[in-house]
């Protein structure tokens, strides 16, 4: 009995660049023929995890950094203090027994050694592997490689879990993600612009006696503004099989319906103050497969001075999801929507709720379901 949870976003982004490219500018995709703005699924994932550090407890978290060798000494010394001259040593040792490669950084020959990638630890996993380094130097015994793997393979953190880890030196280390998330594009055609700024140096302009007075600095910023479609999908059964624990599950869907749904990725944040909620959110329960609805903008929206993008955005997305409905006869089991439209679109998207009750309906309809039950 598989089971998905779909999110479906409609959000107006007013002008931004909450997501750059290397030369600055705000991302962009070619759909549907027209250039669209594009945020990538990795910046809305890892603001969602920012939204889990304030509304989840630390333990339940993961940390994922170059630097795993420093936090893991830390830890050993937190639970040994008198282990602070070697911790480091303990710990570098821990990570090689469990086949993890290690270097010394460039350019930092006395600092601890790193992999040559970001490692996604839970911090469960930090302190069991602090208590294993610490039991070992009390008995004297040698690192148990197997037992140092072990824990690397469990009780892995609800973001682990949800957005999985790679380890390129051990594959079976690898914990495959429970979400998938889409790169956000517009549901129209959007051109970046350009924002001239100037900044006056305060110091100048207070002395009479400076010819240039004026701008102590002046540049130009790229923003762009569009409304969106967001797409993630939640695999039920694999966030299950990665927790061990139908509660923690079910937690963590509602930490991730309600941190994806909130969340914004910061770029550019103070020039632009663009934290704004989503339009439109519908979340679909399935037990076919996940079904993305972008194809609903394929054909670009067409722009209406007198109701905007939203509406024609939401209307489009509603008039695709019957069509994919009545063709492939893949009806949600269940679908909740949350809506600041009022209109017989959103209606046909799904049950009207309120956004404060939507991840607890979305886990009543889940927990039988991930119990093993079937619904009644």
């Amino acid at each position: 009995m598989n089971t998905y949870v779909d999110i479906h976003v409609i959000q107006n982004l007013p002008p931004s660049c909450v997501n750059r490219d290397d030369s600055g500018s705000p991302k962009s995709a070619v759909y549907g023929g027209v250039r669209r703005l594009r945020v990538s699924s990795q910046s809305w994932k890892r603001a969602t995890r920012l939204y889990f550090n304030d509304h989840l407890n630390r333990k339940e978290l993961g940390i994922r950094t170059k630097r795993v060798v420093e936090v893991l000494a830390t830890e050993i010394v937190a639970q040994a203090p008198d282990l602070a001259e070697s911790a480091t040593a303990l710990a570098e040792n821990m990570f090689k027994a469990a086949k993890i490669k290690l270097s010394v950084p460039r350019g930092k020959k006395e600092a601890p050694q790193e992999p040559g990638y970001l490692l996604f630890l839970s911090r469960s996993q930090v302190s069991r592997l602090a208590e294993l380094a610490v039991v070992s130097v009390r008995s004297g015994e040698d690192l148990d490689a197997r037992a140092a793997k072990k824990i690397l393979k469990e009780e892995h953190a609800i973001d682990v879990s949800l957005f999985g880890r790679m380890v390129a030196d051990d594959t079976d280390l690898n914990v495959d993600a429970a979400c998938q998330v889409a790169h956000a594009i517009s549901t129209h055609a959007a051109e970046n612009e350009y924002d001239f700024f100037t900044a006056v140096d305060d110091a100048k302009q207070e002395s009479r006696d400076e010819e240039d007075a004026g701008a102590g600095m002046m540049g130009t910023v790229e923003f762009s503004s569009a409304t969106v479609y967001r797409y993630a999908t939640v695999n039920i059964d694999m966030l299950r099989e990665n927790l061990g624990d139908d509660e923690v599950a079910l937690r963590a869907l509602e930490a991730f319906l309600n941190g994806f749904s909130l969340s914004m990725p910061t770029g550019k944040q103070n020039t632009f103050a663009n934290r704004t909620l989503p339009d439109t959110v519908v979340v679909c329960v399935r037990e076919d497969q996940p079904v993305s609805l972008v194809g609903a903008f394929e054909n670009p929206v067409a722009a209406d001075a007198a109701r905007g993008y939203v509406a024609r955005s939401v209307e489009a997305l509603a008039a695709y999801a019957t069509t994919v409905e009545k063709n492939y006869g893949t009806r949600p089991l269940r679908s909740l929507a949350v809506s600041l439209e009022d209109s017989a679109a959103v209606d046909s998207l799904g049950e009207r709720v309120s956004f404060n009750d939507l991840a607890a309906q979305v886990r009543q309809i889940v927990a039988p379901r991930i119990s093993g039950q079937e619904q009644a």
